[in-house]
């Protein structure tokens, strides 16, 4: 179970919630006139069940979607908790969903971490998307417009953006923190540049990310000119023969006057490495 004083619930908008977990995994709540959305399910089904209480201390109306913005467990393994609902993805969110290797290795690594909902992770019922996309969906729901887009690989191979453009609210799961570093582990370092410049022209008064305080336009901006530099800096050092470890601490000593006081920046050495790995020239 998760502890109420470590979550924080944030109108973006008319019944556009944040639900932020400190240090874990957000979700986004939309309300319609007649049912509700959820954007991501979270790590284990425990947790999504606390989610849809939370839901209901908001609005008795039902959950009838949930979007997936991406594969990553600690986003999509509460979806077995969400059995009626129809779920959105995109075409590679359920590719990777389905993808038994995948499963398997993240259930491992999850299990191993002996954390507080490891035991819980050995039993999740893996549940994909059952409504999926390549390019976009766009949905009336009550008095918003919802507009779901698919920019390009970036953090994964599915990433997708919630984007409500009346009121100006986006949800960009892990492709964006508010100055936050993301996991580059399943990444795709030569597609993400051109990901994040797309995400950075949406027009926002806020956005909420998959981990991390509620950001604002300048704070998505910021995040595509860490990614840029981040990936560009790795390809350079990369092409001009120089190996993973002096590119890791090259690279992480080009970035820290402007971006070290940002979260999890003490693990960007692994994240070069990742990206360094993943490069294809």
């Amino acid at each position: 179970m998760t502890s109420t004083t470590e979550v924080k619930i944030v109108e973006l908008s008319n019944g556009v919630f944040a639900r932020l977990h400190n240090n874990l995994t957000n979700a986004g709540i939309i309300v319609g006139d007649d049912s509700v959305i959820i954007v991501d399910s979270l790590r284990v089904p425990s947790f999504a069940r606390d989610l849809i209480k939370d839901v209901k201390h908001i609005t008795n109306k039902p959950i009838s979607h949930v979007i997936d913005t991406h594969s990553h467990w600690d986003h999509s393994w509460g979806n077995q908790e969400f059995p009626t609902a129809t779920i959105i993805g995109h075409d590679n969110c359920l590719k990777e969903m389905i993808d038994s290797n995948w499963n398997e290795q993240w259930r491992s690594k999850v299990i191993s971490s002996n954390e507080s909902w490891s035991e819980e992770a050995k039993t999740v019922s893996i549940t994909p998307p059952n409504l999926t996309f390549s390019d976009s969906i766009n949905m009336e729901f009550g008095s918003h417009k919802i507009h779901i887009r698919f920019l390009g690989k970036a953090h994964t191979s599915g990433d997708i953006f919630i984007y409500l453009p009346d009121d100006q609210v986006l949800f960009t799961g892990d492709v964006a923190q508010n100055q936050g570093i993301p996991f580059f582990g399943d990444s795709y370092p030569n597609d993400w540049i051109q990901t994040s410049e797309s995400m950075a022209n949406i027009s926002v008064n806020s956005f909420m990310a998959g981990h991390g305080p509620i950001g604002s336009q300048k704070d998505l901006s910021d995040a595509k000119d860490f990614i840029q530099a981040l990936i560009q800096d790795i390809k350079s050092s990369k092409n001009n023969g120089i190996d993973k470890d002096q590119t890791a601490s090259i690279v992480t000593n080009n970035l820290k006057s402007r971006f070290g006081h940002w979260r999890k920046f003490e693990l960007l050495p692994d994240g070069i490495a990742d990206i360094y790995n993943r490069l294809v020239h």
